[in-house]
């Protein structure tokens, strides 16, 4: 499964604003290949995912990939545009299928940033000011198949972290 090259992921928090767009990558096409290797590495093993017969069994027209590998490129993407050590919290929902030949668009924005160092919606966050990022993988045709939510630390006003 191959993906767009982003640059080297930032270790210090980036200077984000509310708007900010993270630069827009593909993944794919996903192959039956990429499913069934993702199966082995995650221990998921449902026929679903690997076996035409059975996926055809049960009325889907193919198997299908599972939702964290597509919620795992999505994920990787947003924690290189950020750096990893600046996610403070990261949430996924699964809202459509992947199949064999599918290629996902990759995106993600700031939606709002919290300035005040130390808190962010409630809870301590130690190393300053905060943004709330949403980002979405979606499959050829525009249907949108993993939203994600993340809280990342961002450079403070000038620079700064």
């Amino acid at each position: 499964m191959g993906a767009d090259s982003p640059p080297s992921a930032p270790s210090a928090p980036v200077a984000l604003a509310a708007g900010d767009a993270m630069p827009v990558a593909t993944v794919g096409p996903i192959t039956r290949t990429d499913i069934v290797r993702y199966a082995g590495a995650g221990g998921d093993f449902n026929p679903i995912h690997h076996d035409e017969p059975f996926a055809r069994d049960l009325g889907l027209p193919s198997v299908f990939s599972m939702g964290m590998l597509q919620g795992g490129a999505l994920a990787q993407r947003v924690g290189r545009w950020v750096g990893p050590e600046n996610v403070v919290s990261m949430s996924m929902r699964f809202t459509g299928q992947v199949w064999p030949g599918d290629t996902l668009t990759l995106a993600a924005r700031v939606v709002a940033v919290d300035g005040n160092a130390g808190t962010a919606g409630g809870d301590a966050v130690a190393g300053g000011p905060t943004a709330t990022i949403e980002a979405t993988a979606t499959r050829d045709g525009g249907e949108v198949v993993v939203r994600l939510a993340a809280r990342v630390r961002i450079a403070s006003p000038g620079g700064h972290a």
